[in-house]
């Protein structure tokens, strides 16, 4: 039964439910297709007339037989370990003679998706890391050895393991169902056993019949095929060629892995990929952009001989393509300058050829890596340059020493930031920087359209702070540059965030680029005539990606939506390259992602931007404009949370002029399976218009605050803070008898530490490696990183020994930690590697409530009310639980005192006549109501800064009746945390546009955007919603909860409008009462003396 049925019953009858459990494929080795041969699968597959076998065949099935009954028992006792020395001694008991590694090997190339044979880290067998067991919990490793602690660990000891994969049923929206739903079947029943080892032989029976007809068919030999694949499945302990290699012995042979000189063409590679064995029609859209010839431009002003023979020496430049001769000669005239074009288009160039070393220059960034990277490329040139070989150029940052940043104040001729240090260190000492402010040149910004929504309202403020005092310190000629990908309307954003009107926009992109290839690889379902078994694993479809371009020499870099993906992915390429002997490999990939240590990340950047990595795993940090050395291929786990994300990082490959890949790896999510049935919306939607917010009161007041405190304020500064800048003045700050204002006494001493540019900032914790302390190493502890108390999922108070005992884990590059102690006080957490091959997951819920109103307005046209106030945050986390892949080994009840933020936020209640409505209509209110939430947010300019409570499938289609009752209510809250605009403006303004895919945005009443959500959802020609009217790229839940018909009544009920009861079909289910999770919502309290507010 789908998970839209859950709790449904036919009217007059009751449904009976089952439960399913969720697994993930596999796949081995990639082998030609000609060399070995897939397994039918599925009940509905007619067999195959047998044809004789020959002897060859018929020993080996014997041999399968015997396997196939061991690893059968063996599931059967799940205590025991499938190890080769403990399956191999029963099959050899049944065989009555010995079992040769290389049958093993025949087994596995026959049936490389069904047979596990491969050397894993012994501890990878636990269950519990600690000596100290838990009641009722099984250890899979105690089969293997006595239980050894951490002491004395080896973690380069290896254990071959022979079993079956076996892939489990699961519902569509099931697979997030609640712990307590999802703990692990019991041991097999005979008949069960029984079953299981039918269905593998017949499996084994269909393997070889495809084998015969396909060797027929060709003409070759069956045996010697299947011979001939054994030997790349036999297993290499990853042990041995580590010993061998510290003694410079040679090792297993292995497949060289080819320069970037020496690779194939991309279209060779997948020409190649599509023959491989587990190539299963993956790839559903190709597009091909061909190579691009550059053009070139001519400079009103030649750059100095020294300039030129620097360029062509650091960067092989010797003349400048179209849109850099342009932005050259527009700053050359005094002009401000955009720079729109694609990404690796040389860009930078433009604002890095000033050749006056008495002047100062400033170029920011929105990331560290992007400033780190920009920053050796400036130094080169510079040192290459006569003349210019001593210029002093600093980075200037959060990591930047405090004993440092006097003498870069003093002697810095070019800074490398950000805007954080801008408002929160440069602007607050101006004093301290007006020699470097009067000689400032250049002020570049790369990556512009990085700043938009409430961040990119804060950098335009800034930018006024600054403009304000560089004109008080006698320098109204800087200059200032912006560069940014395609965006719709360059002028207007560099005009907002700088607030300058004299702009040149540059947009006609001169720079040459390769063939590049662009894929969406949907991975397949793991049964063709079983659909409910769902889709093989969006992760291992994108390692086993990674490590097949690896191999032949493709640099790639995976990008990934969170980090905790970030580390799994990387987890699952150690582990995989790990037990193919791929140690050659495995040495060259690094993760890379927000909140590793300074010189954890000066390292990777060290090795990425030099070109000696072969593959790379990362967040969204790498997805700026980073030169990462010759990359050739990018993957991206999953589709990014909007077009221009998927944009960017595609376009991090292929910034030589040479060939390039882009794969989209999908999930099985809405969300990514829109753009599998909609290929061509990845590549038709023009990008979104960039809003930035320049009449929110509330961040404008924090910045005059900020200004004051720099400067005091006179009337003329209204020139760069808008009208708003004298009624703020008057009421919210303090003036002098000279008419001057001066910031509030209680934001004193120090008003920007109470802005927080980038949102509310949280206390952060420092992961501390105690390995080596613990075990006697010399090393001692190491810094891991730094992690938001949010992200740490660390608990207080009572909660902590129940934690740090039960084994939390913790990933880092791949490498698995146990927390064993973690102090509040010091906000330390120290840690302990472990190579456990299990991961956890919190089980928590979060709950968005409506705590007190602030003020009411009328739906326009309505009897009902829209309402804007506080909103309580809550997250309990009340357990974890262990996995190992997608089975559970172990569920673990906490007991922890909830988390709570608030912030601002708005709503409005669904009628009583609306819940019954659906109810009458079997329509599930949770999915009404989550639909119409984004139907409304996809109508919001700015919904990158609000977000809903996003309905959890694991909640709403529960077997049991939910104790967690959920108002009936569309609410909206500012993501940043209080002092946010969003929400307010949503209520207000609502900036609103009528599709973000196609068109403008405008500014409408507040009450229109569900007119205008109404209106996009009625046009929308989609049977169940998509991406243009009830779901989002932005829902953390996937979509999974969602009602295209529920979101239309909801919508038309709110505006008063007539239901359509009649287009409305009566549903063969209805909703039993004890099962719904939603319910009337209660009125909030309210301020005293609150007025309904007219409607503008």
């Amino acid at each position: 039964m789908s998970g839209n049925a859950r709790g449904k019953r036919k009217k007059g009858e009751t449904s009976k439910t089952g439960r399913d459990e969720d697994a993930s494929g596999s796949q081995g080795p990639p082998v030609k297709k000609a060399r070995s041969t897939s397994v039918a699968k599925g009940k509905g597959k007619e067999k195959a007339t047998k044809t004789p076998w020959p002897g060859y065949f018929n020993e080996l099935y014997k041999i399968f037989k015997a396997l196939n009954t061991v690893l059968a028992f063996c599931s059967s006792r799940k205590q025991l370990a499938t190890t080769f020395p403990v399956v191999r001694s029963s099959v050899e008991a049944l065989l009555k003679q010995p079992l040769d590694l290389q049958k093993v090997a025949e087994l596995k190339a026959l049936l490389p998706d069904v047979i596990k044979f491969a050397y894993i880290p012994q501890n990878e067998l636990r269950v519990h890391e600690s000596s100290q067991k838990r009641s009722k919990s099984p250890d899979y490793g105690s089969a293997l050895t006595p239980r050894r602690e951490l002491q004395g660990f080896d973690d380069n000891e290896h254990v071959l393991v022979l079993d079956f994969i076996e892939v489990k049923p699961k519902a569509k929206k099931l697979e997030r169902l609640p712990v307590e739903t999802l703990i692990p079947s019991p041991a097999l029943t005979p008949a069960g056993v029984k079953k299981l080892i039918e269905i593998r032989n017949q499996r084994f029976e269909t393997a070889v019949e495809e084998l015969l007809q396909a060797a027929a068919e060709c003409g070759e030999t069956p045996d010697f095929l299947v011979q001939g694949a054994a030997r790349e499945h036999i297993p290499v302990n990853p042990s041995t060629i580590k010993a061998l290699a510290s003694t410079s012995q040679t090792g297993p042979t292995q497949h060289k892995v080819p320069s970037p000189e020496e690779r194939r063409s991309i279209s060779e590679i997948i020409e190649e990929l599509q023959n491989l064995d587990w190539y299963k029609e993956q790839i559903i859209s190709r597009r091909t952009t061909e190579a691009r010839e550059p053009t070139l431009g001519h400079l009103d002003t030649s750059p100095s001989e020294n300039i030129m023979k620097a360029l062509k020496a650091t960067r092989n430049i010797d003349s400048f393509y179209s849109h850099q001769a342009a932005a050259i000669n527009s700053l050359a005239k005094g002009s401000h300058v955009i720079v729109s074009t694609s990404t690796a288009s040389g860009k930078s160039v433009i604002y890095q050829l000033e050749r006056d070393r008495h002047a100062t220059a400033i170029f920011v960034y929105p990331t560290k890596a992007l400033a780190q990277d920009q920053k050796v490329a400036f130094q080169q040139l510079a040192s290459a340059c006569v003349g210019l070989e001593d210029l002093q150029v600093h980075t200037y940052d959060g990591d930047t020493p405090q004993d440092q940043r006097a003498g870069i104040r003093d002697n810095a001729s070019v800074i490398f930031t950000n805007f954080d240090m801008i408002h929160a260190s440069i602007l607050p000492h101006e004093d301290n920087w007006r020699r470097f402010l009067k000689n400032l040149k250049i002020f570049a910004v790369d990556e512009l359209h990085y700043y938009t929504g409430l961040f990119g309202s804060h950098v335009a403020f800034i930018m006024r702070r600054f403009r304000r005092v560089c004109a008080a310190v006698g320098n109204r000629h800087a200059r200032f540059v912006s560069c940014s990908a395609t965006i719709s309307n360059p002028r207007q954003h560099m005009k907002n965030i700088f607030g300058v009107d004299d702009i040149d926009v540059i947009t006609n992109d001169g720079a040459p680029s390769g063939p590049k290839d662009f894929i969406i690889w949907n991975p397949p379902l793991v049964d063709l005539a079983e659909p409910s078994l769902g889709r093989e694993s969006t992760m291992l479809q994108a390692t086993a990606l990674m490590r097949y371009l690896m191999k032949n020499g493709i640099r790639t870099i995976m990008f990934c939506k969170i980090r905790k993906v970030c580390e799994l992915a990387m987890k699952t390429l150690r582990t995989e390259l790990t037990s193919e002997g791929r140690l050659d490999i495995l040495e060259k990939v690094m993760a890379y992602r927000g909140g590793y240590s300074q010189s954890d990340r000066r390292r990777i950047e060290r090795e990425a931007f030099g070109g000696h990595l072969l593959g790379i795993v990362a967040t969204n940090a790498l997805e700026l404009g980073v030169d990462i050395g010759t990359l050739d291929a990018v993957i991206m786990l999953g589709f990014p949370f909007n077009v221009a994300s998927m944009r960017q990082q595609s376009g991090r490959a292929g910034r030589r002029s040479r060939d390039a890949l882009a794969i989209l790896v999908t999930d099985s999510t809405p969300t990514d399976q829109h753009y599998v049935q909609y290929p061509d919306d990845l590549f038709s939607a023009r990008s979104d218009d960039l809003v930035v917010e320049l009449e929110g009161r509330a961040v404008l007041e924090s910045h005059l605050q900020c200004a004051a405190h720099e400067m005091p304020l006179s009337d003329e500064d209204a020139q760069y803070f808008g009208e708003l800048f004298h009624p703020i003045c008057e009421s919210q700050l303090v003036r002098d008898k000279q008419g001057w204002y001066h910031p509030n006494p209680k934001f004193l001493p120090h008003p920007a530490k109470h802005v927080s540019i980038r949102g509310v900032e949280e206390e952060r914790y420092t992961v501390i490696d105690v390995t080596n302390s613990q075990t006697g190493g010399a090393a001692g502890s190491k810094i891991l990183e730094e992690i938001e108390f949010s992200r740490a999922l660390f608990e207080r108070d009572q909660s902590f020994d129940r934690l740090t005992k039960e084994e939390w884990q913790f990933i880092h590059q791949g490498l698995t930690y146990i927390v064993r102690e973690v102090s509040h006080d010091d906000r330390i957490a120290k840690l302990v590697r472990s190579d456990v091959n299990w991961t956890t997951k919190p089980r928590d819920f979060t709950d968005i409530d409506a705590a007190q109103t602030y003020r009411i307005k009328c739906v326009q046209g309505s009897p009902y009310y829209t309402y804007y106030g506080r909103v309580e945050i809550q997250t309990i986390v009340f357990g974890f639980f262990k996995l190992r892949g997608s089975q559970i080994l172990d569920t673990v009840f906490l007991e922890t005192p909830p988390f709570h933020r608030e912030t601002m936020g708005w709503w409005v209640d669904i009628p009583r006549n609306t819940l019954n409505v659906m109810r009458s209509k079997g329509i599930n209110a949770a999915e009404a109501i989550h639909a119409a939430e984004h139907a409304i947010m996809n109508c919001f300019a700015m919904q990158q800064d609000i977000k809903t409570e996003c309905k959890v499938a694991a909640k709403e289609y529960r077997r049991d009746p939910s104790e967690r009752k959920r108002p009936a209510r569309l609410i909206f809250y500012d993501a940043q945390g209080q002092g946010s605009v969003a929400a307010a403006r949503a209520f207000d303004h609502g900036w609103s546009s009528l599709s973000s895919f196609f068109c403008n945005y405008k500014q409408l009443p507040g009450s229109a955007l569900m007119q205008d959500a109404l209106e996009r959802t009625e046009a929308c020609d989609c049977e169940n919603g998509c991406l243009r009217c009830t779901k989002s790229t932005w829902c953390k839940e996937g979509n999974e909860v969602s009602s295209k018909v529920g979101a239309l009544i909801v919508l038309r009920s709110l505006l008063d409008l007539p239901l359509r009861l009649d287009e409305i079909p009566d549903a063969p289910y209805l909703i039993d009462p004890l099962m719904e999770t939603v319910v009337e919502a209660t009125q909030v309290r309210a301020l005293d003396d609150i007025e309904v507010e007219p409607t503008t």
